[in-house]
């Protein structure tokens, strides 16, 4: 069945300007700008005053999907200018430690002694994440950004990196693991 005009809508908070042309969205905040582009996404996107709304005019159920994504990829953008993101990820071993180390311009990490190989792993980062090694806590590196999806795609180079290959996954647990998901302001 056919949904005559699904449409959703997005406050911007004060401190946040939001510049939408031809489906190319643009959000700058406190804490940096970023840009992505919708142009593959049929909806209509239009900026009036304080608020950004997105419409899909006569859409089945899957492309009024297509609505709640961009508005929540929208959300993200503004939630990643003003807090920021941050991912907490710990290592977890069984008999060999697995060692993590940041690089001093925090922009690759090394993942060594992986179920003793000696094969050293190493992950570089995209533009806009930063990890370091926490400092309270042993065995876990935190990663932040303003980016949602890229914090989210180093993460998981990072987990991926390391999968336990031949062996019963349900008794080789070793590997790094996302432990916590939040803000940078919190």
């Amino acid at each position: 069945m056919k949904t005559i005009h699904q449409v959703e809508t997005i406050s911007v908070p004060r401190g946040v300007k939001v510049e939408v042309h031809c489906r190319q969205v643009r959000v700058t905040g406190p804490r940096g700008v970023i840009k992505k582009s919708f142009s593959h996404i049929p909806v209509d996107l239009t900026r009036k005053g304080r608020k950004v709304t997105i419409a899909y005019w006569s859409g089945n159920r899957r492309q009024c999907a297509l609505v709640r994504t961009v508005y929540t990829k929208i959300n993200n953008m503004i939630q990643g200018v003003t807090k920021g993101f941050q991912y907490k990820m710990r290592a977890a071993y069984a008999h060999f430690p697995i060692m993590m180390v940041v690089s001093d311009d925090k922009k690759t990490v090394e993942v060594r002694n992986f179920l003793g190989e000696k094969r050293a792993r190493i992950i570089n980062l995209p533009e806009g994440v930063t990890a370091y090694r926490s400092t309270g806590v042993k065995d876990e590196i935190v990663l932040e950004g303003i980016d949602n999806e890229l914090v989210g795609m180093s993460a998981a180079q990072i987990h991926q990196s390391i999968l336990v290959k031949n062996k019963d996954i349900r008794f080789f647990l070793d590997g790094i693991y996302v432990s916590e998901k939040n803000s940078i302001s919190e």
